[in-house]
């Protein structure tokens, strides 16, 4: 059987970042396992334990046979599953479900950069396998009605276009210039906003009670406010044009301050978060034609990029942050 081409830079990025944010998933799916009080839930939770840690296994293979030294992740050390439950009412499987949107997107990304025919096919079923868990996730909150619809609407009966500049009313510089209502387009991306982002204030919230060290513990602290004003500007949008607000209907942090994660974990899966909303804001502002909108994102887009910097300083400091594979140093090899 012929051997595979030597892996590109891109292709061992890829595969190392993977490698990351999935050894992290299995540590996280460990500990809601171990605390799962729903048969079905945990069920759910431990057929993507085994489909996960199946490609953590081909990914190591991949780095074994590249002769590539393999990065040391997450592992047992990051993880305590005889501590209490930190989490309730269904926060396992809405917060599994939030991950697999992530590594949706991560996915599709990924594939866009590799070239070898086998790492393509491995990411294609790694995403196959990310959106069936993405599915079922949200049937079953639905089911358990832990889940809240954004709004519907009433059905469009002609064809519109945009007559004048009106459209994009709404500038930041004239906060009482008149406003349209929004459109479904801009409705979908501010209610998906709000609630990735009431999830974050909950995991967050969690992270803050129980994190170890006290600068870490304050920079979650930092995190939930940030990301309670952001849910905040956001509602207001929604109620301005008289639509219905999303609400948690569960996943609350108990009172437990005892960690299953480590300090190191924990920032990890914050910075992971701040790229999906920093990536999730950039596609709203790009879809919306009412200029205040954009405005509020490019605001709050700044203060979480300012806020993922604050936390990679803490894992540097800490020597927590796994460096990623580098490119040759030329200079240095010419001099030696």
């Amino acid at each position: 059987m012929e051997r595979p081409s030597a892996i590109t830079s891109s292709e061992l990025g890829v595969l190392w970042l993977t490698y990351q944010e999935k050894t992290m998933i299995l540590r996280i799916l460990e500990y809601f396992i171990e605390k799962a009080d729903d048969e079905t839930a945990k069920g759910i939770m431990t057929d993507l334990y085994g489909e996960i840690n199946n490609y953590v296994g081909i990914i190591t293979e991949i780095f074994q046979n590249e002769g590539a030294v393999i990065p040391v992740g997450y592992t047992a050390q990051d993880v305590n599953k005889d501590v209490p439950k930190l989490y309730d009412n269904g926060f396992d499987i809405m917060f599994v479900r939030l991950l697999k949107e992530i590594s949706i997107g991560l996915h599709s990304l990924n594939i866009t950069m590799c070239y070898r025919e086998d790492i393509v096919m491995h990411l294609k079923k790694l995403t196959a396998i990310t959106q069936k868990y993405y599915i079922i996730c949200t049937q079953y909150l639905l089911e358990k009605g832990l889940l809240v619809k954004p709004p519907h609407v009433s059905m469009p009966t002609s064809v519109e276009f945009v007559k004048d500049n009106s459209y994009l009313g709404g500038l930041p510089i004239n906060p009482f210039s008149e406003k349209r209502t929004l459109n479904t387009v801009e409705v979908a991306q501010i209610h998906h906003a709000v609630e990735a982002n009431i999830l974050g204030i909950q995991m967050i919230t969690g992270f803050a009670q129980c994190a170890n060290e006290e600068k870490v513990k304050k920079y979650f602290n930092d995190g939930a406010e940030l990301a309670k004003g952001f849910v905040k500007e956001l509602t207001e949008v929604l109620i301005q044009s008289s639509i219905p607000t999303p609400q948690s209907a569960g996943g609350n942090a108990t009172r437990s301050t005892i960690a299953p994660f480590s300090d190191k974990l924990m920032l990890y899966c914050t910075s992971l978060f701040c790229s999906f909303s920093l990536g999730s804001g950039s596609l709203g502002t790009a879809f919306s034609l009412r200029n205040d909108i954009p405005a509020k994102m490019t605001i709050f887009m700044k203060d979480i990029f300012e806020y993922a910097h604050k936390g990679a300083k803490i894992m540097i400091q800490n020597g927590w942050m796994e460096e990623p594979p580098q490119m040759e140093e030329r200079k240095k090899i010419i001099k030696k």
